[in-house]
């Protein structure tokens, strides 16, 4: 079945043709109700005419979508085409597949295991729910200009039964024979197979660990380990030969290459059993590097690219920084607890929560937007040894106060003007025009980093005003809808922010580290915003 641009399957509207294989062809479709471009599979017609496969698949998909992490293809659900089609929506992935990449040559070191932690991360997750791939290869595997991976097609192997004998590059066909859960049928792709699959058998995990090997042994030496001119010669060779490891580059670490050994055993009793293990080898390997860039990161590791951000180590809403060659981080000092109550007062005033607040980095008081009834909105401060909250003179039509780190200045937007003054009072500073700072940030100079309007990227300005210099650029063409909420680190050498996403929520941002020296962004947290370095050694979130 072949849909030309217009043609609409629900809500989404087909807008062009992005390929077709066994598994059905591919569309790219704009989804009119939530404004966003989608990828649109129609399976085959074989396989929606088959009651029993299609209730089955439709008992998957719901498993399938369920499945959400940064290096998975989302599935966004299943819709009926008369008369009796079935399409699958899914997240659309710009970029080439691994196999482009790997088709002009072997991957330096660094990238593959950038791109290798991220796949055993992909399939760590979707382990963890008991979803097993069964159809891992490069082609599956998409790789942004960004350095950025995501794997496709979970678990569609599974319940796919297309038909492999006019594919004429059987040896990347989705699978060999079907019907595709039964017992004794082969599935998978010859080359990428495991020995039970090539044998027909039942697979676990492990036969996602085997083809994990084979597509990182395949990024480093730029050729498959078992190959043949047709497919039973290709599975003759995944079961009874050896892969060539002298073909691998004189410089792989000897744990990568234990690491291959391990996921590529044929005995899969004998195959490293967990995803997760892989990953923490790869990590390891590559904070062993030494010429990786410091980013914080459990126990000083050195991190190459923001491929590596999900080994973050996030723990309720908290990253554990252990900042070590970076920053020498004393000791906190004991923490004090401080209790206070807020009288009510017979003057009505209205808080704006809305960002509103801020803590002086002391904790000794709060500095809040509130408006009494028939005034403007100004600044108050409580501090909370007193009872009620006092006015702040000068900030009539003020909002958004930031503390300075060392609690000397007190930053806000007033009338569309960027505003500093000092904390203990006295006159404002004027900065320049904002539309609406989304967050300040304060180097050890005075100079201030900040994002002047929602959707551009983070800014320098100097501590007594003047023409700002940018520090980041917003890539829109990646997805990225603006850079907020920059926080400063101690010494003033980094800075963490928020990478804002084009159609999702605050909860779905990305947390990423700016080198202020070079320019160099890295991401530390995927799925968090407004990330703040507490004196303990944490980034709050």
């Amino acid at each position: 079945m072949t849909l030309a641009p217009g043609t609409r399957i629900g809500p989404y509207e087909i807008l062009g043709a992005i390929g077709a294989g066994g598994m059905g062809e591919v569309y790219r479709a704009r989804d009119t109700r939530l404004d966003r471009t989608v990828a649109i599979k129609v399976l085959p017609q074989a396989f929606s005419e088959d009651v029993e496969r299609l209730t089955r698949f439709e008992r998957e998909a719901r498993t399938l979508a369920s499945l959400s992490h940064p290096h998975i293809a989302q599935i966004y659900g299943l819709e009926t085409m008369p008369p009796d089609a079935t399409a699958l929506v899914m997240e659309l992935v710009e970029g080439d597949d691994l196999s482009v990449r790997i088709a002009r040559g072997a991957l330096p070191m660094a990238e593959a295991v950038a791109i290798a932690i991220q796949v055993a991360g992909a399939l760590e997750a979707a382990h963890e729910r008991a979803i097993v791939h069964r159809d891992l290869k490069p082609g599956n595997i998409k790789v942004g200009d960004d350095g950025t991976v995501k794997v496709l097609d979970f678990g569609l192997a599974k319940v796919m039964d297309p038909s492999a004998g006019s594919n004429p590059d059987l040896m990347n066909s989705p699978t060999i024979t079907s019907p595709a859960t039964q017992m004794g049928m082969i599935l998978g792709t010859a080359a990428y197979m495991s020995p039970e699959q090539a044998r027909g058998r039942p697979v676990d995990r492990r036969a996602d660990i085997w083809a994990f090997g084979v597509v990182l042994y395949e990024m480093l030496t730029g050729r498959r380990p078992f190959g043949g001119e047709d497919i039973s010669l290709t599975l003759a060779a995944v079961l009874k030969e050896e892969a060539d490891f002298t073909a691998l580059p004189p410089d792989t670490p000897a744990a990568i290459r234990r690491l291959l050994r391990r996921c590529l055993e044929k005995d899969p009793r004998r195959r490293l059993s967990a995803i997760a293990d892989a990953r923490l080898e790869l990590e390891e390997s590559a904070s062993d590097g030494g010429d990786g860039a410091v980013v914080p990161g459990a126990r000083g590791r050195t991190w190459r690219t923001p491929a590596l951000s999900a080994a973050a180590g996030l723990l309720a809403g908290m990253a554990i920084l252990a900042i070590g060659m970076t920053l020498r981080l004393s000791p906190p000092p004991p923490a004090t607890v401080v209790r206070s109550e807020i009288a009510l007062t017979s003057t009505p005033l209205v808080i704006d929560g809305n960002r509103g607040f801020w803590i002086d980095p002391a904790g000794t008081e709060i500095v809040f937007v509130g408006q009494a009834a028939d005034q403007p909105s100004r600044l108050y401060r409580r501090r909370l040894a007193d009872d009620v909250p006092t006015v702040i003179p000068g900030t009539d039509h003020a909002f958004g106060p930031f503390f300075s780190q060392d609690g000397q200045w007190l930053v806000f937007t007033q009338l569309g003007r960027l505003k500093k003054m000092p904390a203990a009072g006295g006159g404002a500073v004027d900065l320049g025009d904002v539309g609406g700072a989304a967050g300040v940030g304060f180097l050890p100079d005075g100079d201030l980093i900040l994002n002047p309007n929602h959707g551009e990227g983070l800014f320098r300005v100097p501590a007594s005003g003047g023409p700002r210099a940018a520090l980041t650029t917003v890539a829109h063409g990646l997805g990225e809808a603006g850079h907020h909420w920059p926080h400063v680190l101690p010494g003033g050498t980094y800075v963490v922010f928020t990478v804002e996403i084009d159609g999702k929520t605050y909860s779905e941002a990305r947390i990423e580290l700016l080198t202020l020296a070079t320019g160099e962004r890295r991401t530390l947290i995927e799925g968090g915003t407004d990330a703040r370095y507490v004196s303990s050694g944490h980034l709050l979130y």
